[in-house]
């Protein structure tokens, strides 16, 4: 009679080294969730505060005021208001000095916008290199358990005079967990890797044209 393993018992009995690469498959599934979670709170708050600023910005006469606002808040500008802040602070300050030609104060500002934006987007992509990793290494690392645990069940039928598919099932279920382990780990981070990957890039594209159109008023300004 066949013995009824459930799911707990097939990875409490699996060798030691399947529970190890099982380990790895939750460890990382765990982490990939709790990125996959904080990358869609960050995204969807960038778009948001995106969407919030360029109405401010294109219904403002005047730019001094919006960015005394921006400055003066108790929270710290991300997105489109850092660049916004950063463009305009460098280009009031050299716009201060003297003799000074119009062309380096446009130089200085963009050169500033360029820096903050870069840094806007390092912190759209973080994580994202991760879980592109765990959607394409997990179902290597259970394909391996898998194995594994494959080839010690028949290395134990060396042992035996008579072998029966009663003897190899339960060694083969435990190591077939393994793959299911790492498909379940992989799938998510995949998707989530694309989804996030296109909305972030969508994201960067906004922050670019910004930046230009922001250059475009900071030129007709420096020739005024």
């Amino acid at each position: 009679m066949i013995a009824d393993y459930s799911f707990i018992d097939l990875i409490l009995n699996a060798s030691l080294v399947v529970q190890f690469v099982m380990l790895i498959l939750v460890l990382a599934s765990v982490i990939s969730w709790t990125m996959i979670f904080n990358k869609y709170v960050l995204l969807k708050h960038s778009k948001n505060n995106a969407d919030i600023f360029e109405e401010k910005f294109w219904s403002s006469e005047d730019l001094s005021p919006l960015y005394n606002r921006i400055t003066a808040g108790r929270y710290v500008s991300s997105g489109m208001e850092k660049i916004f802040e950063a463009g305009y602070k460098e280009f009031s300050r050299l716009q201060k000095q003297k003799n000074i030609d119009p062309e380096v104060i446009l130089d200085g500002a963009q050169r500033s916008m360029r820096i903050a934006m870069n840094k806007e987007v390092d912190h759209l992509e973080t994580n994202l290199s991760f879980l592109a990793t765990v959607g394409s290494t997990s179902p290597y690392i259970g394909l391996f358990g898998t194995v594994w645990g494959i080839m010690n069940s028949f290395q134990a039928l060396g042992t035996v005079q008579q072998a029966t598919i009663a003897m190899v099932a339960p060694g083969i279920s435990e190591a077939l967990v393994a793959t299911a382990m790492g498909l379940f780990a992989a799938i998510p981070a995949v998707i989530a890797y694309n989804r996030y990957s296109n909305d972030a890039e969508r994201l960067i594209n906004r922050y670019d044209n910004f930046l230009e159109e922001f250059a475009a008023i900071l030129h007709r300004h420096a020739h005024s």
